[in-house]
């Protein structure tokens, strides 16, 4: 951080900006990803003196909000609160994508993590994973698991875990985390892998029980939760949010405007509000633009070696 607050600001960043700013999310407005997204500009337009309007375009599979932003001016008037899916999940499961993560955009400042977590209904005999896995085996294809989609990051999560358990969790697909989340508390399904910003209301009123987060490690916000790598030690698949500008926007632009995240993601405001979101904002150097070119082609690669590894072929 220090290192980011330190810059210079080059000639052509100190007149930007002159006019109001459009943010993109590929997500619903009222989801948490978006009351992050507003959260941080609010106080990108305080920090700049112009005004941050976030426009919402979720929809088929983050490709419409995605596709707005490649297709933009590179101005620095326009830039994309984009998702892990769109970036490094997309390009392995679509056979042709209307966009390039690598080529049509600029990594700007990644923003947070977050994690997905495996839960249970409260009725299902199983307090960890591995306890989990041993009453699948138990009775095979007995357990249900609610996932957004095979090719998504629960998918491909509860794939991960079918694979390397040696598992039948029997998949059932949701297309909205509503009902997903509905049937799992009723009983209808017996598993399911929400985000942490979805999990963590029903985990606090224990209508949901947590048995382990995805990712390397565990989350500040769930400390007392195993990762599922303590259990099954190549499943390390995240979900994150990075701005990111059209490809050509001008270097100088996209530095100070990584600055200004920086110094958002450290208020104590964002520190404060981001885990009660169900969201790791601890990015250390990938919210530099350098920082997060590298953070993004790191976990491009490993994305692509999961899916890989999976058998999933793109469609």
């Amino acid at each position: 951080m220090g290192g980011v607050l330190g810059l210079t600001t080059p000639a052509l960043a100190q007149s930007w900006p002159t006019r109001p700013i459009t943010v993109v999310v590929s997500q619903a407005a009222g989801n948490s990803p978006d009351v992050l997204c507003r959260i941080i500009v609010d106080k990108l337009g305080k920090a700049l003196g112009q005004q941050f309007v976030v426009e919402n375009r979720p929809g088929a599979a983050n490709l419409i909000g995605t596709q707005t932003v490649a297709r933009a001016a590179p101005d620095g008037y326009t830039f994309l609160f984009a998702t892990s899916a769109a970036l490094v999940t997309n390009p392995y499961t679509f056979k042709k994508l209307p966009y390039d993560p690598i080529k049509d955009f600029v990594p700007v400042a990644t923003v947070a993590r977050s994690n997905h977590v495996l839960l249970v209904n409260p009725e299902v005999k199983a307090n960890t994973l591995a306890e989990l896995i041993a009453l699948e085996k138990q009775a095979p294809g007995s357990l249900s698991m609610a996932v957004d989609g095979p090719r998504n990051i629960s998918g491909l999560i509860a794939q991960s875990i079918n694979k390397q358990a040696g598992t039948g969790f029997v998949l059932v697909p949701y297309n909205t985390t509503t009902n997903a989340v509905q049937d799992s508390i009723t009983g209808r399904i017996q598993v399911t892998i929400q985000s942490a910003s979805v999990a963590e209301p029903f985990i606090a009123a224990k209508t949901l029980r947590p048995l382990a987060v995805a990712g390397s490690t565990r989350i500040a916000s769930l400390p007392d939760v195993p990762a599922i790598s303590e259990t099954l030690k190549s499943v390390d698949l995240q979900g994150w949010f990075m701005f990111m500008a059209p490809a050509g926007t001008p270097p100088d632009i996209v530095q100070k405007l990584s600055f200004e995240v920086a110094r958002a993601i450290n208020s104590p405001e964002v520190q404060e509000r981001a885990p009660t979101l169900g969201f790791d904002v601890r990015i250390g150097d990938a919210v530099t633009p350098a920082g997060a070119k590298q953070f993004l082609d790191a976990e491009l690669a490993n994305t692509g070696k999961v899916i890989q590894g999976l058998g999933i072929q793109p469609e």
